[in-house]
């Protein structure tokens, strides 16, 4: 088994903004001359996430809105006590949606559905750049 890391950086924008970043881990895969395997895919970082989603302009909205149903900006977050800050809700989206996901690759492809796309997103309550770490294992 080979173990190959690479990293992805993108520019994100503010609460639960989501960037597509499929056709970069699919472009990484093709260069490391992997055929089969797996490929964990992490955010560094207490405020961002990994997940996969179709990404069409619907969804685009109503992740970020389903996020705000859950962890609303108007909550007493005993974090801005904390830290004096703004980003509890941030984090608590983060922690329910968690910093990574694994993928599976077979002949050199990712194995995702048909509308399914790789997506970093930033909880964060301002644009961030994100760094990506991309971990390939496989033969």
């Amino acid at each position: 088994m080979k173990v190959i890391t690479k990293q992805i950086k993108v520019e994100i924008p503010a609460d639960s903004g989501m960037k597509d970043i499929t056709s970069l881990v699919a472009e990484l895969l093709e260069n490391t001359g992997l055929q089969d395997g797996s490929v964990n895919i992490f955010v560094p970082g207490a405020t961002g996430s990994i997940s996969t989603v179709e990404y069409e302009p619907g969804l685009k909205e109503d992740v970020p809105e389903a996020l705000e149903r859950l962890a609303p900006p108007d909550l007493d977050y005993k974090h801005h006590r904390t830290w004096n800050d703004d980003n509890g809700r941030s984090h608590v989206r983060a922690t329910i949606m968690g910093p990574g996901t694994i993928i599976p690759f077979v002949d050199e492809k990712l194995e995702l559905g048909t509308w399914q796309n790789i997506v970093a997103i930033n909880h964060d309550t301002r644009r961030r750049k994100r760094r990506i770490v991309v971990q390939f294992m496989g033969l």
